[in-house]
């Protein structure tokens, strides 16, 4: 093996992007390793254990770009093709409205001279910078969706109070789904418009209403993330509050709609005492919340988030508000697949893994689960009784969200790169003891373009392996999107289905049949 090496000095490109073109570049049958990325700390590190490093690429800095593979001596040209390569994935230019000679500022200030109506600014840097930026985007008085992670909690508050003051959002850090004025921002999806509004701290669980919501035919005024942390005492919920005080406000907005897990009590108490001020009609679903709390304070509380999407469209059509545990199928019919199913498994198979991208979707799982008496073991787990001693391990009943970071370092959010998932479901499958793969399909703006058909190869030939030692292996999905998505949610359902699994309307369901199957086998 021979190493390369190609540095670009003071030359930026997306994190995400270069994980993306170092996956294909991998795929290149006389690479063994290689790594495409900027010269930070943690590149470096992931460069030294693969033995991909040398004093030039220990001397880089986080503005440096930087390629370093190991590849096959006998073939010709390695180097120059690798690099031919990767200019070609850099330079890749999808088509877009405005054509390839649109103009595309560099830097902040060229943005907002070149677009002087703008009034939010998406930024998506390394942590460490991320922060300033935000600072100067909020100066220049631009509302900010800080994408980034790893931004330090001292940041945050600062950053949320100067907003706070200058009547400005920061939706962020780490905040992943928004939906302003009707224009899906970072991972989210094509809902239609209506009068429902929310409040996010949580991604994916956002994601999973607003879906549910357009199937029921109801639709969104705005979506506002806030960033995981931004319920923390800390924090104190600075977001959480000037959104919901921003939907109250909004004429086009009925329905507010507030999801997060539950906040610390003092931010819990702040919100909640809102909400007799608000004159709309209020939806919470803290997940795992006190519901007489919530109840107590004029507010409709949840079960799932499922149940949060039928509430909010109730009270959008002016119909009774009632809880949903149920199925969409009869219960004649649910029935019926649990019995089919059920019958399938040899007397050793009695355990669910689950296989997560979404993060709140793995939470609100556990959480059906552990309230039908099923603990779950996980690297999120609701008790610190049941976490993995090993993560690359499952145990018995095990939920693994595979986009915490734990899964992600060096490597793309789950939701772009299943590749983690596709690489841990022939070990999972493989355990004669496990019955049911729970699995998550998350599609939309910011997902992979397909991830049914990535993982469809996968959970064919696991099934296939599963027949061929005497035993089923029983796959159950949920594909959260919409029909409007650029993956296409009919499209996404029809190729698991014709693989064999069983696709449920929402996670919440996706859940409550693994635990009826569960029931049965034990």
């Amino acid at each position: 093996m021979k190493l390369c090496v190609d540095i670009r000095k003071n030359t930026y490109y997306d994190s995400v992007a270069l994980m993306v073109i170092t996956k294909e570049i991998k795929k290149l049958p006389y690479v063994n390793e290689i790594i495409v990325g900027m010269g930070t700390d943690l590149n470096k590190d992931l460069a030294d254990n693969l033995k991909l490093s040398n004093a030039d690429v220990k001397n880089l800095t986080p503005n440096d770009f930087f390629i370093a593979a190991l590849v096959d001596e006998e073939e010709d040209n390695a180097y120059e093709n690798i690099i031919n390569k990767v200019d070609e994935l850099l330079n890749f230019k999808k088509e877009e409205p405005g054509g390839e000679d649109e103009y595309k500022p560099k830097t902040l200030k060229s943005a907002i001279k070149h677009m002087k109506d703008a009034n939010l600014a998406i930024i998506s840097l390394p942590g460490e910078y991320a922060a300033d930026e935000a600072r100067r985007a909020l100066k220049n008085g631009l509302n900010v969706m800080l994408f980034s992670d790893n931004v330090s909690m001292e940041d945050e508050i600062e950053l949320k109070k100067f907003a706070r003051d200058k009547g400005l959002l920061v939706m962020g850090p780490d905040c992943g789904t928004a939906i302003i004025n009707h224009v899906p921002l970072c991972f989210a999806n094509v809902v239609r418009k209506g009068d429902i509004g929310i409040v996010g701290a949580s991604g994916t669980g956002t994601q999973e209403v607003t879906v549910l919501i357009d199937r029921l035919g109801g639709g969104v005024s705005q979506v506002i993330g806030t960033g995981g942390r931004d319920l923390k005492s800390a924090v104190g919920g600075i977001m959480m509050i000037e959104g919901f005080k921003a939907l109250i406000d909004d004429p086009d907005t009925k329905v507010i709609v507030l999801i997060s897990k539950p906040p610390d009590l003092e931010v819990y108490e702040k919100i909640l005492n809102m909400i007799g001020s608000a004159n709309k009609s209020v939806v919470v679903d803290f997940i795992g919340g006190d519901r007489e709390e919530i109840e107590s304070h004029g507010a409709y509380s949840c079960v799932s988030l499922e149940d949060a999407a039928h509430k909010a469209v109730a009270l959008s059509k002016g119909n009774p508000v009632l809880d949903y545990t149920g199925f969409t199928q009869t219960k004649n019919e649910i029935d019926a697949l649990v019995e089919r199913e059920s019958l399938k498994f040899d007397s050793e198979q009695k355990y669910i893994r689950a296989l997560y991208t979404g993060g709140t979707l793995a939470d609100e799982a556990m959480k059906l689960l552990d309230k039908e008496g099923y603990a779950m073991y996980s690297n999120i787990p609701l008790s610190q009784d049941y976490r993995l001693k090993d993560i690359s391990k499952s145990e018995k009943n095990t939920c693994i969200d595979l986009g915490d970071d734990d899964f992600t370092v060096g490597r793309p959010h789950p939701m772009i790169d299943p590749m983690g998932r596709v690489e841990r479901l022939p070990e999972e499958a493989h355990d004669g003891e496990v019955a049911i793969i729970l699995m998550d399909f998350v599609i939309g703006y910011g997902c992979h373009v397909d991830p049914a058909g990535e993982m469809l190869p996968q959970i064919i030939e696991a099934k296939k392996n599963a027949r061929s030692r005497g035993k089923y292996l029983c796959v159950v999905g949920y594909v959260c999107g919409t029909e409007a998505d650029p993956q296409n949610f009919k499209e996404q359902k029809e190729k698991l289905e014709k693989a064999g699994v069983i696709v449920m309307p929402s996670n919440a369901q996706a859940v409550r049949f693994c635990a009826k199957l569960m029931k049965k086998l034990n």
